[in-house]
């Protein structure tokens, strides 16, 4: 299975760069970025109410580079984030954490909104991940590349909108890697026990939308949908983002964000000791700091 899925990545590469080659030397790039620090805090004395003392703080960077020549396009995009919270007397933890790079390249088919694709997408993240328990102890589940998922497909884009992306890849390949051998060990995140790779061969379908809803106020959402045709193709892997900007002035701005996940591989226990997949939320908030610059630059050629 694992030369399968390579093979159907090495096809694809070579499938780009043939695309490539027949686009006209016209060239115009866009490119830019967005960061945002956030932080928060809480102090109480002799607080009647109760409660405890809290600090933390969140952060993100967004950078994009987009090519348009001719009839292709290149869009590129990298998301980090990190946030830590310290609460009460536990130590310093994390909060947040994310590396997630796309690359996608466009050639234009039949119609000027629909494109001939192919999708690159490496996600994992910085730091260690613990699970905490009441007694203070805690447990290993995840660091860098310990889960990492490197995916590239095959097959159309539809652009209705500049603000919206729909694609449906059905040549999909994709790894699951576990690069450390404790949680490898385990079967983390879908591997065998003992392996650090799970390749998957399969379907993939991504929405992405980003769009300025009024006045200082923009959301960017993607959809992630994968289903491996080899092994119970029904339980389909689901990846929800969504992050709401609402602009106070220039430099500072509100930020919400959102992810629910559900992936049938990945076993989590719950408060009641039971073993299962289950789906995973996540929510963040800040006001703080934010950041964006973008400009476009044109080559001919």
């Amino acid at each position: 299975m694992q030369k399968l899925c390579f093979t159907v990545i090495l096809s694809l590469l070579i499938a780009t760069g043939t695309i490539a080659q027949t686009a006209d030397t016209t060239q115009l790039w866009t490119q830019g970025f967005k960061t945002s620090l956030s932080f928060s805090q809480v102090s109480l004395t002799n607080w009647a109410a109760g409660g405890e003392n809290s600090f933390g703080g969140n952060s993100f960077l967004n950078l994009f580079a987009n090519l348009k020549r001719g009839k292709s396009t290149w869009d590129n995009s990298l998301d980090m984030a990190y946030g830590l919270i310290k609460l009460g007397d536990a130590g310093v933890r994390k909060s947040d954490d994310k590396i997630d790079l796309v690359s996608k390249y466009g050639y234009n088919i039949f119609h000027k909104n629909l494109f001939l694709s192919a999708n690159f997408s490496f996600k994992t993240q910085f730091d260690d991940g613990y699970k905490y328990f009441p007694n203070d102890s805690s447990v290993l589940i995840s660091k860098f590349m310990a889960p990492a998922y490197i995916m590239l497909g095959l097959g159309l884009d539809y652009k209705p909108y500049p603000f919206l992306s729909i694609s449906l890849l059905p040549i999909t390949g994709r790894l699951t890697i576990v690069n450390d051998k404790l949680l490898s060990d385990q079967g983390a995140y879908g591997v065998d026990p003992g392996k650090t790779i799970r390749p998957e061969f399969g379907a993939a379908f991504k929405a992405v939308l980003e769009k300025d809803l009024v006045t200082n106020i923009s959301l960017k959402s993607k959809l992630e949908l994968f289903s491996n045709y080899l092994d119970q193709p029904q339980n389909v892997d689901i990846n929800w983002e969504a992050l709401l900007l609402m602009k106070v002035n220039k430099y500072i701005t509100t930020n919400i964000g959102f992810q629910t996940i559900y992936d049938h591989d990945i076993m989590i226990i719950d408060k009641d000791n039971r073993k299962g997949p289950r789906t995973q939320f996540k929510q963040t908030f800040g006001v703080g700091f934010t950041y964006s610059i973008s400009g476009v630059k044109a080559t001919i050629n």
